[in-house]
């Protein structure tokens, strides 16, 4: 297929781990179309913004935290037919490293795609409802650590 032929979505996400193992993940709410899950903070990267910048923004959205972008962990894709047009997609998803600078944990968009953000335990992940993204970033840290 042409790259003319498809839509394509950028969104940036941070992965947090701090010193007790837990992952800062934010719940997704499915936006009506969809079961909610745990996903990493991040999103859609808007058209005159930055990758990086997009992470920052949607971190600080989801999660009430300000963060520092660290260099990028990994880059993933998938496919699918569009929700809100006729045709097929490709989302690009970025995953960085990030530091917390400072705010506090809670959302703080309104009416949007997260209702909630917590650290969630790494041993407590197995069963919970979570999005591939949240696997994708846990296996490229375990790959980098080994690495290091």
């Amino acid at each position: 297929m042409e790259f003319t032929d498809y839509h394509v979505r950028l969104a940036a996400y941070a992965l947090l781990v701090d010193e007790s193992d837990r992952v800062l993940l934010a719940w997704w709410n499915g936006e009506g179309h969809s079961e909610p899950e745990w996903s990493l903070p991040g999103g859609g990267v808007e058209f005159e913004e930055s990758i990086r910048d997009a992470m920052v923004r949607e971190v600080f959205e989801e999660t009430g935290y300000h963060v520092r972008p660290g260099p990028l962990l990994t880059d993933d894709f998938f496919t699918a037919r569009g929700r809100s047009f006729d045709g097929w997609m490709r989302s690009q998803r970025f995953v960085f490293d990030a530091t917390i600078t400072g705010g506090e944990l809670g959302t703080t968009e309104v009416g949007g795609s997260t209702d909630h953000a917590a650290w969630v335990p790494l041993a407590e992940l197995e069963g919970q409802r979570r999005s591939s993204i949240v696997d994708v970033a846990l296996a490229a840290r375990a790959v980098r650590e080994e690495q290091a």
